[in-house]
């Protein structure tokens, strides 16, 4: 039976060559070695189940062939999608992917980044949850890239790969105007910690004034839903001369939205939901949620190329491309 322990020097012994020879045949220098004498040692290694120690061997020769990623929320849908796109792309330059949820902690962050850093990430992929500019800066000068998704970080000076929310918001508002809504409510979660909730926020202010919509604000608590509901009563009654739509800043926020539409039985278009982000439930409440997509594999795609051109800038180029365009994705509850 194969030995899941089995050793360098066994393959060796097996394939009738030197121990250096079967090191060459599972490192870097692959290529120097014969196509019989690779042959002997895959066989070898086969039979005896052999399985390198990749972590010793890359931290051995400097090159641990890890890339970090720090997750704000791994819970929240973007997180989820964003780190598959992330996952795809390291593969496709043969790195493995070390992925660290924060839980929007920013001691769990601090700790984290300590961490990553322990494993000598050959780079990193930071979507920050508190502002953690002195480790960031501590990383980048010992030659580790950073690329920042989705959130930037305060001084710190690297790429921002994401989406361009400026434009989904346009895009938003554009698309209910369009469908006759009058009134819009945005619905975001607590934007201090968020730079992509600040811009998202701000942006709509400006937007929907230069529109000329009634609109207002309602942003999410932890506490039970009873005061969201009455806020959300409240706008609809204050403006019930308007056709009324909500949109919502995020994935998360679109779930609590839908569950206040069916706490106050609310007709799903007769009042508009709208929400930037896709999840997969949205295309399952009838007759479905109106969203603005991510292009979650083009994004981590991108950041990706980042650190790789920052790492070995001869197999891959800087992206031309770091702030992405949403896909609108049109249901029926927009539709009046």
């Amino acid at each position: 039976m194969p030995s899941s322990r089995a050793t360098l020097i066994e393959v060796a012994k097996l394939a009738g060559t030197s121990k250096t020879s079967v090191s060459r045949y599972f490192g870097e220098e692959h290529d120097r070695l014969s196509p019989s004498l690779k042959r002997r040692i895959a066989q070898a290694a086969g039979t005896l189940g052999y399985q390198p120690n990749q972590m010793a061997r890359g931290l051995k020769g400097g090159h641990s062939k890890l890339i970090g990623m720090l997750v704000a929320d791994i819970r929240n849908p973007f997180s989820v999608a964003i780190t598959h796109g992330v996952e795809q792309a390291c593969r496709q330059y043969g790195y493995s992917l070390v992925v660290c949820n924060t839980d929007n902690d920013p001691e769990q962050e601090r700790q984290h980044l300590d961490l990553l850093g322990a494993y000598q990430v050959e780079g990193l992929v930071v979507n920050a949850s508190g502002s953690p500019e002195h480790q960031l800066h501590t990383i980048m000068s010992q030659g580790t890239p950073i690329v920042l998704l989705d959130r930037d970080v305060d001084h710190v000076e690297a790429e921002v790969v994401g989406l361009d929310n400026h434009l989904a918001v346009d895009m938003a508002l554009e698309h209910l105007c369009a469908q006759g809504y009058q009134a819009v409510l945005y619905v975001s979660e607590a934007p201090e910690q968020s730079s992509t909730r600040q811009r998202r926020l701000s942006r709509f202010h400006q937007a929907a004034e230069l529109r000329g919509l009634h609109h207002a604000t309602l942003l999410l608590t932890t506490e039970d839903g009873t005061a969201s509901q009455q806020m959300l009563s409240d706008f609809l009654a204050d403006h019930q001369q308007h056709a009324c739509a909500v949109l919502c800043g995020n994935g998360n926020a679109t779930l609590a939205v839908t569950a206040l539409f069916q706490q106050l039985g609310l007709t799903l278009g007769k009042t508009g939901l709208m929400g930037i982000d896709e999840l997969d439930w949205c295309a399952l409440v009838p007759p479905g949620i109106t969203t603005l997509g991510q292009p979650t594999d083009a994004i981590g795609k991108a950041a990706i190329e980042c650190l790789m051109h920052r790492i070995a800038p001869h197999i891959s180029a800087m992206p031309t491309t770091v702030s992405f365009a949403p896909g609108l994705i049109e249901r029926g509850s927009t539709q009046r």
